[in-house]
């Protein structure tokens, strides 16, 4: 690169894109007829299977903000939150679509950046980049696109609850909002990225037990009230048994938080939370603990009565 080559504008569109498909191309396997480089891309499809998709955006200061974050971190994290939602519909990833507005006086370092942590996390689950656009724009978005496959039939949805069944989660909850308050009040950078648990809701999509899933982008309460609503029932939770990472309780206190408040209502979580027929024993959490590949922790059930008991209530516009 010249040296006088500093900016966004100074490189162009077209030179721009043939530093995404250097760098992305060559992850495009066989189930693309076409990736980049084309005015669409070409996905191939396969007899017995539906495909999935969702899209989501990642707005500056919204989402994210420069400096608090590294530009590897955002892009790695914009693909990341995407393939979350292909999780908790039990899909597999196949590609992706970026479409990414910045300044034209933004610096290239940063734009490669950026693109360099999406194609890494691509990589790292099987999910290339194959298409998008580039516009100028007086701040930085990508709006992603990720398209997935699951048998036909076997997506898993929010819909099918039934009375009396478990809700269990997956990972831990809070840590992501207990990092990035930490991150905010010492000034040091937000490197966490969340894992889409995509083999766990894969293997929830095999098990005939499992009734209906979600993954945690808003929060336990809010989420789970989305998952309830497809139904019209209510659950039980157990706060005590909210599975948190270690040394949660002691940092939470030296921030002054109350700790089933974070758990509960902070977010950015991205596990999933999803019902499985009525098993209160033990033997149930360490069998999906077995076969989703990650800790399950049992929190509470389906009721047939409305309403979230056992949690904080959401305050609207509250946020951590």
């Amino acid at each position: 690169m010249s040296g006088r080559v500093r900016s966004l504008a100074d490189l162009g569109e077209s030179a721009l894109i043939a530093r995404i498909a250097r760098r992305a191309g060559r992850q495009v396997g066989r189930d693309w007829a076409l990736g980049i480089g084309d005015d669409a891309a070409i996905l191939s499809t396969r007899a017995g299977q539906e495909l999935v998709f969702s899209a989501d955006a990642q707005v500056e200061n919204v989402h994210f903000r420069f400096g608090r974050e590294t530009p590897r971190t955002i892009g790695r994290r914009a693909l990341a939150v995407n393939l979350s939602d292909l999780a908790a519909m039990g899909a597999s990833p196949v590609g992706a679509l970026m479409s990414l507005s910045a300044p034209p006086t933004a610096s290239v370092a940063t734009f490669d950046a950026i693109i360099a942590g999406f194609v890494d996390e691509a990589a790292r689950f099987d999910c290339p980049l194959v298409g998008g656009n580039l516009s100028s724009a007086g701040e930085w978005s990508l709006d992603i696109t990720v398209i997935g496959r699951c048998r036909r039939g076997r997506a898993l949805r929010r819909k099918g609850l039934r009375p009396g069944d478990s809700l269990y989660v997956t990972g831990v909850l809070g840590q992501a909002t207990l990092v990035r308050l930490k991150a905010d009040r010492t000034g040091r950078r937000l490197t966490r990225v969340p894992t889409p648990r995509i083999e766990a809701g894969q293997a929830l999509s095999r098990l005939a037990g499992t009734r209906a899933c979600i993954d945690l982008s808003d929060g336990l309460a809010t989420d789970l009230g989305h998952l309830l609503s497809s139904d019209g029932f209510g659950a039980e939770i157990d706060a005590t048994v909210l599975p948190r990472p270690r040394g949660f309780l002691r940092d939470c206190a030296l921030l002054g938080l109350d700790p089933i408040a974070v758990q509960s209502g902070g977010g950015e979580d991205y596990e999933l939370l999803f019902a499985f027929r009525s098993e209160r024993n033990r033997s149930a959490a360490e069998m999906l603990t077995r076969r989703l590949g990650v800790s399950v922790h049992r929190v509470g059930r389906v009721t047939s009565e409305p309403g979230i008991r056992g949690l904080p209530p959401v305050r609207e516009g509250h946020h951590f």
